[in-house]
């Protein structure tokens, strides 16, 4: 449902607004470390989801990303959006270019609703959310 690309472009998010703050910034490296990415593919993420306005980034030997508090207002879903697109929040659950109201595949009533759930779940997790949350136990955003 969710690229690769996105799905470590949301774990990344996660990573920095859990151990970044505008004093301490997270590096590339303990990125990829820490949620089982690819430095140069994380870097490129991170790059991109930057220059976008979703994350800060210092260049140099201190440098690193970290979340302002503006940054830290964006949701999950903000950040599918900017890099998935809509398709997870609106496309058909059997991938059918044509489903519509009119034209319904044979999932799509079903379907219609589970999206609008996880439409409401990626919209109300911010990254204000996961910064102000303490690591749980219970959570991991690296493969065991």
């Amino acid at each position: 449902m969710l690229s690769k690309t996105c799905e470590y472009a949301l774990r990344a998010m996660i990573y920095v607004a859990q151990h970044s703050n505008e004093q301490r910034m997270v590096s590339i490296k303990e990125i990829a470390a820490n949620i089982d990415s690819p430095e140069l593919f994380i870097g490129k993420i991170l790059q991109s989801l930057s220059k976008k306005g979703f994350l800060q980034s210092s260049k140099g030997r201190n440098g690193g990303f970290y979340l302002t508090e503006k940054d830290a207002r964006n949701s999950l879903a903000d950040i599918v959006l900017a890099v998935d697109g809509d398709k997870i929040f609106t496309g058909c659950g059997v991938g059918l270019h044509y489903c519509s109201e009119k034209h319904p595949c044979p999932i799509h009533h079903e379907y219609k609703k589970t999206r609008k759930e996880v439409y409401r779940i990626y919209k109300q997790a911010t990254l204000e959310h996961f910064r102000d949350m303490t690591v749980q136990s219970d959570a991991y955003l690296k493969r065991q």
